[in-house]
């Protein structure tokens, strides 16, 4: 256990710098997988951080007609994962220095934040395919908020807390059961559409009318495109997190803050990661990207598992 406040702040900087740093390794090895899978030779696993690198040294573009939610949209949407990320267990079991200042409800709506001011920055550029993104993206996060909502529900009927410390100890007293396992599918099906993943969207589509996450940044360019790349690599990080550490359980996480039990906790989270993109390889490599109104459908399936959840939860109290 942390034993003085400095200890707990070296151990919440310790968590940031992992989901700062590793966010871009993880997405780059569910790239190179992905083509590999498909035949393909792929980019190399370290290729985020040259384009991440690349981006931050070109010259930033501003369109005439944006304005000052524009400006400051990369920063928030670039700041909200590392907000989140100190409200819930990354690499250690026991809370941490702000880990009461925020439940799953609070990171949720941070994360809310962010997004909502990168669709704000999207219109502000007059791009006609960035109003596409953005329509279609406030669609699937309209199909997202009910199924997040009844998964809330649930795990505070469950935990009776939103804490992320307190639920992913109720998840382990009850893993594999029905209700757990409803739980765990429905909330990667939200980790799916969150990350513009397939079924929901194609992250390798070049086509401007199919695209949905990749048109919100038309627009942007230089150190401002770099922030909202880097954003939502974290954001994949993060909402992993989320799904293996608090929804699935604390498995692998430091239960005091010994250099070996931290360096477990690292090399656990990063097995975990692997598992999760050799899932999304799989999965994209099976099926296609659905078309956007039958995306609801999609959504609306993970959300009658949420309600089931709710419900069993409710029947066996």
């Amino acid at each position: 256990m942390v034993t003085s406040l400095s200890q707990a702040i070296v151990l919440q900087i310790l968590q940031l710098l992992f989901v700062l740093l590793v966010a871009p390794l993880i997405k780059g090895i569910l790239n190179r997988w992905k083509e590999f899978v498909q035949g393909k030779k792929g980019p190399s696993v370290l290729q985020i951080y040259r384009d991440l690198w690349k981006l931050r040294h070109k010259e930033r573009l501003i369109p005439k007609s944006a304005g000052w939610t524009y400006r400051i949209a990369p920063y928030i949407y670039f700041a909200a994962p590392l907000i989140v990320a100190m409200l819930i267990p990354v690499l250690t079991a026991f809370p941490l220095y702000m880990a009461f200042a925020g439940d799953m409800l609070a990171g949720g709506f941070i994360f809310g934040l962010g997004g909502y001011f990168l669709l704000l920055g999207a219109t502000s550029g007059g791009s006609p395919y960035a109003g596409v993104g953005t329509t279609r993206a406030r669609f699937v996060s309209l199909n997202v908020e009910p199924v997040l909502l009844l998964i809330l529900l649930c795990v505070s009927l469950t935990a009776h807390s939103t804490i992320p410390y307190t639920v992913n100890k109720i998840m382990a007293g009850i893993f594999f059961s029905p209700i757990h396992l409803l739980l765990v599918a429905a909330f990667f099906c939200v980790f799916l559409a969150e990350n513009g993943r397939i079924p929901v969207d194609n992250p390798s589509s070049h086509q401007e009318f199919s695209m949905i996450d990749a048109n919100r940044v038309y627009d942007y360019s230089g150190p401002d495109l770099a922030l909202i790349e880097w954003g939502g690599a974290m954001k994949f990080v993060v909402l992993g997190v989320i799904f293996m550490n608090v929804i699935i359980g604390p498995w692998g996480l430091a239960s005091q803050a010994h250099p070996f039990d931290l360096a477990w906790a690292i090399i656990s989270l990063f097995l975990k990661f692997l598992a999760l993109d050799a899932l999304i390889v799989w999965i994209e490599s099976s099926i296609g990207k659905l078309r956007l109104l039958r995306i609801s459908e999609f959504l609306g399936a993970a959300g009658g598992m949420a309600l089931l959840a709710v419900i069993l939860r409710i029947v066996t109290e």
